[in-house]
């Protein structure tokens, strides 16, 4: 449906510090030991950090950390004292060591940077276009990602800590570990001790007193400001909910209190630290963002207590957490949610077809593609392997991978074992059909129906385009009386099938209740819309209008192509082909039901814009007829038949939404 701005942010930024190809890494980072000071006044950082490592090869001299571009190094030494020669990279956000003797592989090696930086939140991110790091005056926040320290191996290398840091006093630092604090010449030093490898390092900067939450058990210490103090309790009960929940379905998780700190606009809708979940304003709302909080609280087992072992089995971390939400959906609402939900993760997850999973370190970090890729199709791939293992030994796996694994880096070939291990079945068609594989199938149904002499016996087969393919396939035949049903194993591009009912059959479906990733023309449509959403967000209008038309060519009355057409002519001020499609849009399937309200606002703004206000009042009028209220719709009919619209100097008008 709509957009907010903020969204794209999140959405279609690339991490250019990280290769989008895989790369070993050369040394296993053990623990730091960093010694900051904040200035909040200055919004400067100055750090010295140790890092432990021991290398993995024999004889080679250099070693690469990632380091924000803002902090300048002044040195780098080893544990001897001996200044190590180092090179920046501004365009990977990196700082090569060279030594002047080979390393040897298994020995530790002690390294201490001392760096310096002005960290505003305007700098140049390591994650592009978000906010990870900014000091200011009253706050501030620090996240792993940011690389405010130097960091290998980034989300894959687990390690312990020790992190030390001054503010001024009336300032509390938040971190993960065993806190100790002490005064000194009137500052305060926080210390945190993390002696459990995981991934600490981000920190946030407060003042004041938390909002202390008790709900199911769980205590959460939420740090919201301003407008969003009044959002904390709210918080705070279904965050105690969501916690209670996970760790009955998964397993004890390495910290059950967690705090919550509110960030700032700019910054990404919610991050996960070990202990700790950063949370920006708009993510917080209004109303309690259930999606945001069960995806974010998962990730206290799905990246901090389980990690992966490389950038290739980061849908572990992704993937579990989209499925997070939809289990939450479906314990809150029932199972329908579960299904409404995941049709949307279906769509996402279906634009990226050309790559397999197991290859998504060839997509950079946060760009549509790869949350599509780790997230939506790690999503759709859990669920079709509870439909495949069903409900008892799914939730089994779940648990007994967390069991097995806790505090382990992990690969896809881990998960898969517990799966086989509880489920007793051999998956690894499965898993080289949705992991190590690309596309989707899309189904073809042929059946002739026979009398027999207890009844009618339904005879087909099931077609497909893909040569490997092998799944178990569920098929509901309606009839007379009631419904039979019957699983398929579809192998390979035919299978047939054979199903006596006592009833005279009226129809056959297949996958009735919509478990398997699969292209057909609905979703054919709606992947090449939200492919087209994608490039309009990045205002690669035409592109996107190439992928509107794409929709048209399966659905000429998709009501909602029409839409997001005349949305591109409207932000290029094409008033005359906006009105065209927005009117064609009207003409059409009105699926979703809101294109009607909304085609109706908007070819009244059109009229506005062009002077026509009869005209526009008439559309107006139309719109608050249909009583739809999505996204606010009556309140702006409201509005506009007060005041006439005014064209807009920037395209925020519908880009907003």
């Amino acid at each position: 449906m709509y957009r907010k701005v903020w969204i794209l942010v999140a959405l279609v930024a690339a991490v250019r510090s990280a290769p989008a190809q895989e790369r070993r890494s050369r040394i296993d980072v053990q623990h730091y030991t960093i010694n900051a000071e904040i200035n909040q006044n200055t919004q400067t950082l100055v750090a010295k950090t140790t890092v432990r490592f021991v290398p993995l090869e024999d004889n080679f001299t250099t070693a690469v950390f990632e380091l924000n571009n803002a902090l300048n190094v002044s040195r780098v030494v080893d544990d001897g004292g001996r200044q190590i020669p180092a090179s920046r990279s501004q365009q990977d956000f990196a700082i090569r060591l060279n030594f002047d003797q080979p390393l040897i592989k298994g020995t530790p090696i002690d390294v201490t940077f001392d760096y310096d930086g002005r960290l505003t939140g305007n700098e140049d991110s390591p994650v592009y276009g978000i906010r990870f790091a900014a000091i200011h005056n009253d706050y501030a926040y620090l996240m792993y990602p940011s690389r405010w320290f130097p960091v290998s191996g980034y989300t894959t290398d687990r390690y312990t800590a020790e992190i030390n840091v001054t503010v001024a006093a009336g300032n509390k630092v938040l971190a993960t570990g065993t806190e100790t604090s002490r005064q000194d010449n009137g500052k305060t030093v926080y210390s945190y001790k993390l002696s459990d490898p995981s991934f600490p390092g981000s920190i946030a900067v407060v003042r004041g007193d938390a909002t202390r939450v008790n709900s199911e058990g769980v205590t959460s210490n939420l740090y919201f400001r301003g407008g969003e103090q009044m959002m904390a309790n709210p918080y705070g009960v279904e965050a105690g909910k969501i916690v209670s929940y996970f760790t009955a379905i998964f397993g004890l998780p390495q910290y059950a209190n967690l705090t919550f700190v509110e960030t700032e606009n700019g910054a990404p809708n919610g991050y996960s630290a070990p202990g700790l979940i950063f949370l920006n304003p708009r993510g917080i709302g209004r109303d309690v963002s259930a999606k945001l909080l069960a995806n974010q609280i998962s990730r206290q087992w799905w990246h901090t207590l389980i990690s992966p072992a490389s950038r290739n089995h980061i849908w572990l971390t992704n993937g579990f957490a989209v499925y997070s939400e939809l289990l939450w959906a479906e314990h809150v609402t029932g199972p329908g949610a579960l299904e409404t939900q995941f049709r949307d993760i279906a769509v996402e997850a279906l634009t990226v077809d050309n790559v397999p999973i197991i290859q998504s370190s060839r997509l950079d970090d946060y760009s549509p593609e790869h949350w599509a890729l780790t997230g939506s199709k790690g999503a759709a791939v859990l669920n079709m392997l509870r439909y495949t293992v069903g409900d008892a030994k799914f939730f089994q796996t779940l648990k007994e991978y967390v069991k097995q694994n806790a505090g382990k880096s992990v690969t896809t070939d881990d998960f898969k074992k517990a799966a086989e291990t509880v489920s007793q079945q051999n998956l690894g068609y499965f898993f080289i059909e949705w992991i190590e594989s690309s596309g989707a199938p899309e189904f073809k149904l042929e059946y002739t129906i026979f009398r027999t002499q207890k009844g009618f016996r339904v005879m087909g087969k099931v077609s497909q385009d893909l040569d490997t393919f092998r799944m178990p396939v569920d098929l509901k035949i309606e009839t007379e009386g009631n419904p039979e049903e019957k699983r398929v194993e579809v192998v390979g591009t035919s299978s047939e099938y054979s199903v006596d009912t006592f009833g005279k059959p009226k129809s056959v479906t297949i996958d009735p209740n919509t478990r398997l990733l699969r292209y057909s023309s609905q979703m054919r449509v709606a992947v090449a819309i939200r492919r087209g959403e994608q490039f309009a967000e990045i205002s690669e209008f035409g592109d996107a209008l190439k992928e509107y038309q794409r929709a048209l060519e399966v659905n000429k009355n998709s009501s909602l192509a029409h839409y997001r057409i005349a949305e591109v002519f409207f932000l290029q001020n094409n008033y005359q082909s906006a009105a065209n499609e927005f009117r064609e849009s009207l003409n059409g399937d009105l699926e979703p039901k809101w294109t009607e309200v909304w085609a109706h606002i908007n070819l009244g703004k059109v009229f506005d814009i062009t002077g026509q206000r009869e005209r526009a009042v008439n559309e107006y009028q139309l719109a608050q007829r249909t009583r739809d209220n999505t996204q606010g719709a009556q309140d702006e009919v409201a509005k506009y038949l007060k005041k006439p619209y005014e064209r807009q100097k920037s395209a925020d008008s519908l880009a907003e939404r």
